[in-house]
């Protein structure tokens, strides 16, 4: 079984600490758990919580040396958070991840990647109000504050607080597919995937109501993927003009009409993919991607496999 192990850093952002545990452990095939998820501190002393109280753990700092994920959450040390260094008894917990293991933070916890040397070069993300800091500390991080989680291969970083689900929850799918996900997303009652960015919560000044919202669009869309929908299509159907659509649209989910279409369509395929035996040039016809050409540079781009390879990998009748 997949080990994950959650290193709480005190003081550890208790929010954070808690959402690897749920989501993960609520990951199940045909009643099995997928996961084995333990929560350890860099030292065997129990860790202070930033809710108001103090948690002994039920694993020291050796949990690391069998991980298979190692987790992050946010943290309010010191050294990493202020001044870009790394405590010795960090830096001596990291030591014992193995190489093969892949590395997630969650919010602030990338402050600790940043002072391992581990985002040098790297693309990343962490809470956006905590993004100037980032960057002064850590220069060499290719930050983007816009986003709700990077996904760098074997380094992931995510935004702040709840995008810690949907980084766990974009985990589970790349490992078990999104029926997996999805099930587990839904014991949890959180949505499976989440339009868009981290900039729709920057504070800035929000839309004017009367511009109405996009949202009812938005549903209209998703039950017609198959079909041609443009940038006027949309518009119209939300009863306003192009320009003023595609304002509001940008607002409320953070990407432009046609990329956030895209995605959905890139979605809907995938889920096709592992949940029926159609062909895939069908696949993609449903989907609203065209043709078979179409899906697999699609997939490719947004995945790195094709069509057949990734049915091959999380079909549900595998």
């Amino acid at each position: 079984m997949h080990r994950v192990v959650v290193l709480a850093i005190g003081e550890v952002v208790g929010y954070d600490l808690h959402i690897p545990p749920q989501i993960f452990r609520s990951a199940e095939r045909a009643g099995q758990p997928l996961y084995d998820v333990r929560i350890c501190g860099v030292d065997d002393r129990p860790v202070r919580v930033s809710a108001g109280y103090t948690a002994t753990l039920d694993h020291g700092p050796e949990a690391l040396a069998q991980a298979d994920t190692v987790i992050i959450p946010g943290t309010r040390v010191h050294g990493p958070r202020h001044t870009g260094t790394l405590p010795g008894d960090i830096a001596a917990a990291l030591a014992l991840i193995p190489g093969h293991a892949r590395i997630m933070s969650i919010c602030t916890g990338a402050f600790v990647l940043g002072a391992a040397g581990l985002l040098d070069g790297r693309p990343a993300t962490t809470h956006w109000a905590h993004a100037d800091e980032f960057r002064r500390l850590y220069p060499d991080v290719d930050l983007d504050e816009n986003v709700l989680f990077v996904d760098d291969g074997d380094v992931l970083t995510s935004a702040g607080l709840a995008a810690g689900v949907d980084l766990c929850l974009h985990v589970v799918r790349e490992d078990h597919g999104s029926e997996v996900a999805n099930v587990a997303a839904r014991y949890c009652v959180v949505p499976p995937w989440r339009d868009g960015g981290q900039s729709q919560f920057i504070d800035r000044p929000l839309p004017e109501a009367n511009e109405g919202s996009t949202a009812a669009t938005r549903a209209w869309a998703l039950d017609r993927l198959a079909e041609p929908l443009d940038l006027a299509t949309l518009a119209a159907h939300a009863r306003m003009s192009v320009r003023t659509f595609s304002r509001r649209f940008r607002a409320e989910t953070g990407l432009p009409p046609r990329a956030w279409l895209t995605r959905q369509r890139v979605l809907h395929a995938r889920h096709l993919l592992e949940t029926t035996d159609l062909p895939v040039d069908r696949v993609a016809e449903q989907a609203g991607l065209g043709s078979a050409a179409s899906l697999r540079q699609h997939l490719s781009s947004t995945i790195g496999v094709a069509p057949l390879a990734y049915r091959r990998t999380f079909s549900a009748s595998r």
